[in-house]
């Protein structure tokens, strides 16, 4: 019986791929886009709650929090940036990010494009 149990318990879990660990606190700390001006623009805009577990945000390259969001399209993660979204403010308090610095922001965020630290990428 209670081998039964174990290979239930097991065959329940296949198919499933193992969640990825999030980023440590260091390797948010240090990551950051590999463009000077984008990376200013996450330290002053995006860092304060996309790096900090506590927030509530998707943290910066976390693939189990960005895998599902990015799956619906990035269109949509860039409305919601503009519009405010749950927890984030509209523009994400980006003053003088454009259209182009939005998009590359995103694909940052979600692991979509090059970070200058890539030690956080999980």
């Amino acid at each position: 019986m209670s081998a039964l149990i174990v290979a239930v318990g097991l065959a329940g879990g296949c198919g499933k791929a193992p969640e990825a660990a999030p980023p440590t606190a260091a390797a948010l700390a240090a990551l950051r886009p590999a463009d000077a001006r984008l990376a200013g623009l996450y330290e002053t805009s995006c860092k304060a709650c996309h790096a900090n577990p506590d927030s509530g945000a998707p943290l910066a390259r976390h693939a189990t929090a960005w895998t599902p969001r990015w799956a619906k399209g990035p269109d949509l993660l860039l409305r919601h940036t503009l519009e405010g979204f749950n927890g984030m403010p509209a523009g994400g308090q980006c003053f003088s990010c454009t259209a182009d610095d939005y998009q590359a922001l995103i694909r940052f965020l979600a692991g979509q494009g090059p970070a200058a630290n890539t030690e956080g990428d999980r």
